[in-house]
């Protein structure tokens, strides 16, 4: 079947002026349809029509497109698109010295229509019966209309949920494909009309500048990928990150890629409707990376090796680590460090505390007036807690509460902690909780904190409650945040500290009311609400 592609396209815009020629994620916006004609295996030619020097002189430059000049009679804003496909059928067909069996209308104001879309509708347009063939998309909503007598009716039978309501098509405008014989001066619609439903993220048309808008952004759509897992013994703080940057990330498409032997981590993000896709080694993930389209990588599994770095490459165009102390650093596009500052000093790393990436919740709560006087305190370690310090503080807090509650004493403990001897004790103004759907709740209502060396640190000087840490491991000890210009008493590891002094620094903290208040006031003196936004502009590598 000899196809002809017809795109008309006016030099002058109301709406927006030079429409057609103004670039679009810097391509002119008609360049997007005259792809599509010249990409599509059952197009055989392509036709520019236009009123406008500017566009004939651009379509022209394509190899496969011819450039009509459209007469001012068919460019008047009251003139429609039928006479204008006919003009150009009946000038082409002498031209190439033969009919065409059907003309394709592809509007340059649908940038978002891909090619393949465009060539599935073609082929079943070959394949079937009908005249012509109009692309649509299923937009069902609850409408009204206005009675004959001008009263306000609905247009629907019962009222239900959008996914609920019977097909609603509505013309794209994106394309129109019809048999020759029906592309007349007055119409291009034949007597059997069939649609085509393109997808809605293609269905676009610019008519406005909030639709161009629509389209510049849909079309720097990125793919992105976190490679991450979630276990008791590793914690769920890196999944937690990972939503965190996938929900600043909204305007991209974002999957996650995860160990399937980790449902704990699985489990968490499909429960937030992410998309998870499951590997059980590198290779795998390499050989579907191969096959996935993917922009973006990004690795928050701790330290790389060179191999697996290297692994990725062939298959994305950045990638980035975090919290990456390994070889494989130095070959990623970038390396996101808030907690190790000086551990890596590389020239493609990010470090310090202006990187980190809070968790939304803590955009939705308040630091809590300074309370000079320590009414709770919360103690968390963790999602293991491997030394098991929430033990250790059990035993304090049961010890100074021992003849009445004089301070109540909050314990979260994390999935991965394997301890049995931490158990509520209201008598003793103990409560212990697993799990929590927002620790901002929590640490909005303590006094003083007791914890760990890690992102937990930073969480809490977001809330300012001046805390205690402990480290868990040698790695701990490399976050350089945790300290008193910060706003935190770091008595080192945990397993060289001993219960005395824990005891004496409780004590010391408890009775000092003004270094607790310089705490808080050094706590909340650092900018950590907007290292989510710097973080995701080094992932899409966008100049800081």
């Amino acid at each position: 079947m000899k196809i002809l592609a017809v795109i008309p396209a006016r030099g002058g815009s109301k709406g927006i002026p030079r429409k057609n020629m103004r670039l679009m994620c810097g391509r002119p916006l008609i360049e997007y349809s005259i792809l599509n004609a010249l990409e599509s295996q059952f197009v055989t030619d392509v036709v520019v029509t236009s009123d406008s020097d500017e566009i004939r002189s651009f379509a022209g430059q394509f190899t496969g497109v011819v450039a009509l000049d459209r007469g001012s009679e068919l460019a008047a804003d009251a003139v429609t698109l039928d006479p204008v496909v006919y003009d150009a059928v009946v000038r082409m067909e002498p031209r190439v010295g033969r009919p065409y069996d059907a003309v394709l209308t592809l509007q340059p104001t649908s940038p978002l229509l891909t090619s393949e879309t465009l060539d599935a509708a073609l082929g079943a347009f070959v394949q079937g019966s009908d005249d012509s063939l109009i692309s649509v998309v299923n937009d069902p909503h609850l409408s009204w209309k206005k009675d004959s007598d001008g009263s306000v009716v609905p247009a629907y039978e019962r009222r239900l949920n959008r996914q609920q309501l019977p097909p609603e098509y509505r013309e794209t405008g994106a394309f129109l494909v019809a048999r020759r014989a029906c592309v007349m001066p007055e119409s291009r619609l034949g007597a059997k009309v069939g649609i085509f439903e393109v997808p809605a993220v293609e269905a676009t048309d610019i008519d406005t500048f909030d639709d161009w808008i629509v389209c510049e952004a849909m079309l720097s759509r990125k793919r992105i990928v976190f490679r991450v897992d979630g276990y008791p013994e590793l914690g769920m703080g890196h999944i937690f990150r990972c939503l965190t940057l996938a929900y600043e990330l909204v305007e991209h498409e974002v999957l996650f890629v995860c160990d399937g032997a980790h449902r704990e981590g699985i489990d968490k993000l499909r429960a937030s409707n992410m998309q998870v896709v499951e590997v059980s080694n590198d290779q795998e993930f390499f050989d579907w990376l191969a096959a996935a389209g993917v922009d973006i990588v990004v690795n928050d599994r701790l330290d790389t090796d060179a191999g697996y770095i290297l692994g990725l490459h062939p298959h994305v165009k950045r990638i980035v680590t975090f919290e990456d102390l390994g070889q494989g650093a130095r070959l990623a596009n970038a390396v996101v460090n808030a907690i190790y500052e000086d551990a890596s000093p590389l020239p493609n790393a990010y470090t310090g505390a202006k990187y980190v990436c809070l968790r939304d919740e803590f955009f939705t709560v308040s630091p809590k007036p300074f309370s000079p006087v320590v009414e709770r305190v919360l103690v968390m370690f963790g999602g293991s807690d491997p030394l098991d310090l929430s033990s250790r503080l059990y035993a304090l807090a049961r010890s100074y509460n021992a003849d009445g509650v004089r301070v109540a004493f909050d314990f979260v403990l994390g999935p991965g902690y394997k301890g049995e001897t931490v158990v509520p004790l209201p008598e003793k103004g103990i409560s212990v909780v697993r799990d929590l759907v927002r620790v901002s709740d929590i640490m909005a209502k303590a006094d003083l904190a007791f914890c760990s060396q890690g992102r937990t640190t930073f969480e809490l000087a977001a809330m300012g409650v001046p805390a205690v840490v402990l480290a868990q491991n040698a790695r701990e000890q490399l976050h350089a945040f945790a300290q008193m210009d910060n706003g935190f008493v770091n008595l080192g590891m945990g397993s060289d500290v001993s219960d005395e002094d824990i005891a004496k620094t409780f004590d010391w903290l408890v009775d000092a009311e003004s270094v607790r208040r310089e705490m808080r006031n050094r706590m909340l003196a650092n900018d950590l609400r907007s290292g989510g936004k710097r973080v995701k502009r080094i992932i899409l590598g966008e100049q800081l």
